[in-house]
């Protein structure tokens, strides 16, 4: 009996772990979406990764990280998405400051939204759904 209920325990902790691994790869992904449209909008070009010697490169890159590289003198940003649409987004110094604010502007609207759903929870009348006792609640 106690290597049943092992087994089972086992099982169960197996499917909550794939639970998690899907749910954070697809946050993963739906924040690598944000990221890409952000930086089409600040004027990052794409540059896809097409051939095998880009994705093999692409694949050595910290994905979704912004790194400044100088070419001929001049700085530029670039940030590797390897995951959602294989390619190296591309900026100059311009692109990248519309960027920053675009990513300010969203981490203000977020936190705005966290605040408010926070104040909307503490005014819940929660004590209508009974005692809150030590029974695991």
């Amino acid at each position: 009996m106690r290597s049943v209920s092992r087994t089972l325990r086992s099982f169960a902790m197996g499917i909550g772990a794939a639970a998690l691994a899907v749910s954070l790869g697809a946050c993963a992904t739906s924040q690598a979406r944000q990221m890409d449209q952000m930086l089409a909008a600040s004027g990052f070009q794409v540059r896809p990764a097409f051939d095998a010697e880009r994705q093999q490169q692409l694949a050595t890159m910290k994905p979704l990280t912004l790194t400044r590289i100088v070419q001929d003198g001049q700085n530029f940003w670039v940030v590797a998405d390897p995951k959602v649409c294989q390619c190296l987004y591309v900026g100059n110094e311009a692109a990248y400051q519309r960027y920053s604010q675009l990513a300010l502007q969203k981490q203000l609207q977020d936190e705005a939204l966290m605040t408010a759903e926070m104040n909307e929870d503490a005014s819940m009348n929660w004590g209508m759904w009974g005692p809150w006792g030590p029974w695991g609640y």
